[in-house]
């Protein structure tokens, strides 16, 4: 896609790819295991979804009867959007970052720290405002859930886009914040900054907005959820650098107390042998005439005379 615009080497990039790999593996199983986070069950989830309605309509914003409308009417939309609903979430997302870590180096640490702390946040937003989609609506909303009326020509079953038979692993009240436009948008932005050719710069805008009209016209999102998941992309964008110092001042403290008590075990210098003092004036000793004492102001003391006989 572009040429390289950092040395592996480069200050704070990560060096180790497959701490990288369990990490985003640890990202991804918090997010379909929010469900476990979730208290209220299905009543609180509908009236916080009838809530998002009720605030769409006072704003006269309302597009997702518009396209799920459309959507349910013709199949030729709604197929290729419940295969990009269950897919290009889990695909482009790690596609963009082996693509930062092998040709962006030094931009992946802060892309990736960027990503981590927006799904955090996300996953807070699931676990304090459950929200049932569109989809799991009363029939009265009109609503149509496009996956289960395409289940047929899918790997995805009835209950969400979760394999067949796995439906009750994933997290179906985890509309609020949408963060599969969430990460669209991480992938678009970083897509249109480290890019070189046009035409992918150009895709790398369009997707967020590809996926904002998917996850409204399969019924999966509220248009306050796409919303607020750009929104807390932007609080991760915002948060990613201040935590990245913080790690690095922690790393750097972490060294110096390490080097510190390496010093302390193996280098301390051994204690010195004792040597007596020499006797000064007082103790005796006899001064040369005219010369200066020990050490006061000369190098080095002067050659000792012999005596001068008494008259």
């Amino acid at each position: 896609m572009s040429s390289p615009s950092a040395s592996p080497a480069a200050a704070g990039a990560p060096r180790h790819w497959w701490r990288e790999l369990l990490l985003l593996a640890l990202i991804y199983a918090a997010y379909d295991g929010s469900r476990l986070l979730v208290a209220g069950g299905l009543p609180r989830a509908l009236r916080n979804g009838h809530a998002l309605l009720s605030a769409e309509a006072r704003l006269r914003l309302s597009p997702e009867h518009l396209l799920n409308t459309a959507f349910t009417r013709h199949a030729w939309l709604a197929v290729p959007a419940d295969f990009a609903y269950a897919s290009l979430h889990y695909l482009v997302t790690p596609l963009v970052l082996a693509w930062l870590w092998h040709r962006h180096r030094g931009r992946y640490r802060r892309a990736r720290t960027w990503l981590g702390i927006s799904t955090v946040l996300g996953l807070a937003g699931f676990t304090l405002l459950p929200t049932a989609p569109p989809r799991l609506l009363e029939a009265s909303y009109g609503f149509t859930d496009s996956m289960r009326q395409h289940a047929a020509v899918g790997w995805w079953g009835a209950e969400a886009s979760a394999p067949k038979g796995l439906g009750h692993l994933t997290n179906e009240f985890a509309a609020m914040p949408s963060l599969h436009v969430g990460w669209a948008l991480w992938c678009g932005v970083l897509v249109w900054r480290c890019a070189d050719r046009t035409a992918v710069r150009i895709a790398g805008l369009l997707y967020p907005v590809l996926i904002a009209v998917v996850v409204m016209g399969t019924a999966n999102h509220y248009l306050l959820d796409a919303v607020a998941g750009c929104a807390v992309m932007g609080a991760g964008a915002l948060l990613a650098g201040p935590a990245l110092r913080l790690a690095d001042r922690l790393r750097r403290g972490a060294g110096a107390g390490g080097r510190g008590a390496a010093a302390a075990a193996g280098t301390a210098p051994a204690p010195a042998a004792f040597v007596p003092a020499p006797a000064g004036p007082g103790d005796g000793a006899a001064r040369p005439r005219g010369g200066a004492a020990p050490g006061a102001g000369a190098d080095a003391p002067p050659a000792s005379r012999p005596p001068v006989p008494a008259r």
